[in-house]
């Protein structure tokens, strides 16, 4: 039985937000699941070990997927890891949760909030929260590069 390709649905590849970005390369709509941000699994003491709070650098790939365990897109990570944020995004991150209940099977996917178009670079709003104070240094330190009218001018968000 012949293998049928399907139409790549996005590329990276550099960024006039940041650094590499992730781009539509074909429409996606609403509600669809674009692709599972991807790396190794540890723990919050572990990461906390190999990269201090991360507070300091104002990068990261890091996404904290349950009270138990970050996945860390610097390992074994995809092209999720190259979605940039914006304060306008057109793509949003959900966790979903194991059925069976393991913290260590729930996973991250990026979901498209609106249509995109062909061209368009995937965005998600990254809501970073750092448990030290937000001052002027670290807003700046994790500044936001969108261009959006909306934009904050800052990736962190306030503690809940």
């Amino acid at each position: 039985m012949p293998q049928v390709s399907r139409p790549r649905r996005f590329v990276a590849r550099r960024s006039p937000i940041h650094g590499n970005g992730v781009f539509a390369a074909s429409v996606i709509a609403r509600g669809e699941h674009i692709i599972e941000y991807k790396g190794k699994l540890m723990s919050h003491a572990e990461a906390d070990a190999l990269y201090g709070d991360g507070g300091e650098t104002g990068h990261t790939f890091l996404f904290t997927l349950n009270d138990d365990y970050i996945i860390d897109a610097n390992q074994q990570g995809n092209s999720a890891r190259w979605i940039n944020h914006s304060c306008a995004p057109n793509c949003r991150a959900v966790v979903e949760e194991s059925a069976s209940g393991d913290p260590r099977r729930d996973r991250v996917m990026i979901e498209a909030i609106r249509r995109i178009r062909p061209g368009e670079e995937l965005t998600y709003d990254y809501g970073i929260v750092l448990e030290v104070p937000h001052t002027a240094r670290l807003k700046k330190l994790w500044a936001c590069r969108c261009g959006s009218a909306k934009c904050t001018g800052t990736m962190l968000k306030a503690k809940q």
